[in-house]
């Protein structure tokens, strides 16, 4: 995901200045996410406002249908144009600062912002359709748009300036780091523990040798990008190590769509599978919160098997969420001093510290403020505000994500991702990688929750 200038300011030691901090696009992006964490922590914590981004309500066209809205009826609301309107500013406003922060002319950036924006509009409405929100995510729709308008009219010169999908993302995933509460470790205890974050890092470490000494993939980074996507959280995981690991755009593209399309199918067969065999509903949601990769298909899947598996499931998948800023800090570390060391190089902390993504200092940031400050201060009996605030700020992460998998999709070319399957070997990766996380973590949550050996947790 990275390109030639993007390289040269990660391995080039010795060029750390003060300058970096409002000029180089890891930073802006943590700046910027401050920026939209702290005006939604406001307007909740006074009421003053409503800052929340538009939030497409599940639409269809023609028809009655549970959960949804008649689409034009949709269209026609007033506060649905303000909403609208209220991202674009916000969003197009800061990345158009932060843009010409970098170097990008704002004349050229803010009418190719304007054509990206309208091409996310409609990647969120359509993916927002009754039927297609049910088996497809957002994720999947905004890069086959982008693919087919790259791979058919192709992308014109004058969009090229707001393609900058790995800003979008480092800035998403800075605002979703104050979504990642430390507190859920203690609602699971030992137990979300024991699945969560023993099975990840050994499932980490399996595709890796399975990857690089078996299949003999060279393409390292999509290896570490495809471990993180299956054993952690599908997406958001394949995002933050993709970036820590400077992966190709392909790479994530590629990571992200064979994610997509087994999450869709487990999130349909994995229910049915553990009700045949008859585990427990605190264990079946466990072993989906641990295996199934998006946390929107976790809380379906776990739904299916009643109430107490659905916590369960959400538990395992928010305690294992914890994981990605870690993950994404020890890939950066390991890709810097062992897979992109040269012959007889010595790697020192600066040199670390200079190639160190800084984006995940900022999710940490977002995710201390959120644990050990806003929590602890503001919430009580009555009034969640961290989990208000995250309201407001969950959709500005979902629309940072859909302009970066657009963008994506945009200057991705279908050649482009055929070359990197290797001749199959990805997709193996894939599923030999699943089938032994869905192994482990069977044996996980049977040694933790059947009663056999622990006590079996009571969840409210």
């Amino acid at each position: 995901m990275g390109n030639k200038e993007q390289t040269q300011d990660y391995v080039v030691a010795g060029k750390t200045s003060v300058k970096d901090l409002y000029t180089k696009e890891d930073w802006l992006a943590c700046w910027i996410g401050f920026v939209i964490i702290a005006l939604g922590a406001i307007a909740v914590l006074t009421g003053a406002y409503d800052f929340a981004a538009l939030k497409f309500k599940t639409w269809s066209v023609g028809e009655e249908l549970v959960k949804s809205v008649p689409l034009f009826d949709q269209l026609a609301e007033g506060v649905f144009w303000k909403k609208l309107l209220l991202t674009f500013v916000v969003l197009g406003g800061l990345f158009t600062v932060g843009a010409k922060l970098q170097g990008v002319s704002y004349k050229k950036f803010i009418p190719a912002f304007v054509a990206l924006f309208v091409i996310a509009f409609v990647v969120r409405l359509i993916s927002a359709e009754y039927t297609l929100n049910r088996y497809l995510e957002w994720a999947f729709w905004a890069l086959f748009v982008g693919l087919i308008i790259s791979n058919t009219v192709g992308v014109p010169q004058w969009l090229r300036p707001a393609i900058k999908a790995e800003f979008y993302i480092k800035t998403g995933l800075v605002i979703m780091g104050f979504s990642v509460l430390f507190s859920n470790i203690a609602k699971f205890g030992l137990y979300g523990l024991g699945i969560a974050w023993l099975v990840t890092p050994i499932v980490i470490i399996f595709m890796w040798w399975l990857g690089t000494k078996i299949l003999k993939i060279d393409n390292k980074p999509l290896v570490i990008t495809m471990a993180s996507a299956t054993s952690v959280c599908g997406t958001s995981a394949a995002i933050a190590t993709a970036a820590a690991s400077k992966a190709k755009k392909d790479d994530l593209s590629m990571a992200v769509s064979i994610s997509i399309i087994f999450t869709i199918l487990m999130m349909v067969f994995e229910p049915v599978i553990i009700e045949l065999i008859g585990m427990t509903p605190i264990m079946g949601g466990s072993l989906i919160g641990g295996t199934i990769d998006s946390t929107g298909a976790v809380v379906v899947a776990g739904t299916a098997l009643g109430d107490e598996a659905q916590k369960a499931a959400v538990l395992v998948k928010s305690i294992q969420n914890i994981l990605i800023g870690f993950i994404a800090f020890f890939v950066a570390i390991f890709f810097a001093t062992r897979v992109d060391k040269k012959a007889n190089e010595e790697v020192g902390a600066a040199e670390i510290w200079y190639r160190f993504p800084k984006f995940i200092i900022g999710f940490f940031i977002a995710s201390l403020v959120a644990s050990f400050i806003i929590q602890p201060l503001f919430d009580t009996a009555d009034f969640n505000a961290v989990g208000t605030i995250n309201k407001t700020l969950d959709q500005y992460k979902n629309w940072a994500f859909v302009l970066a998998f657009t963008s994506i999709g945009l200057d991705t070319n279908f050649k482009e991702i055929v070359k990197q399957m290797h001749g199959g070997k990805v997709l193996w990766l894939y599923l030999i990688g699943q089938l032994f996380n869905i192994l482990l973590t069977f044996f996980a949550v049977w040694l933790l929750l059947s009663g056999v050996i622990f006590e079996v947790p009571v969840l409210n």
